[in-house]
């Protein structure tokens, strides 16, 4: 095992978290922007989150696959 995998392993996790925090503010933005109340913003910038993160750690698994 390489001793840098661990190191790009946590890089790889940060990138797709921040990628998922920067998907879940501009949610809640367009849902402020269209007039939603803070508590239904706040329900699609955590499903936003979700799902994007989701999506990332699913593409990394695909990758690591192969």
């Amino acid at each position: 095992m390489n001793h840098t995998f661990p190191a790009l392993l946590l890089l790889a996790l940060a990138v797709a978290v921040l990628f998922s925090v920067i998907a879940a503010a501009i949610a809640f933005a367009l849902a402020r922007w269209e007039g939603a109340a803070v508590p239904a913003a706040l329900s699609r910038c955590g499903i936003a989150f979700a799902a994007s993160l989701t999506l990332c750690l699913a593409v990394f698994a695909a990758l690591d696959r192969t």
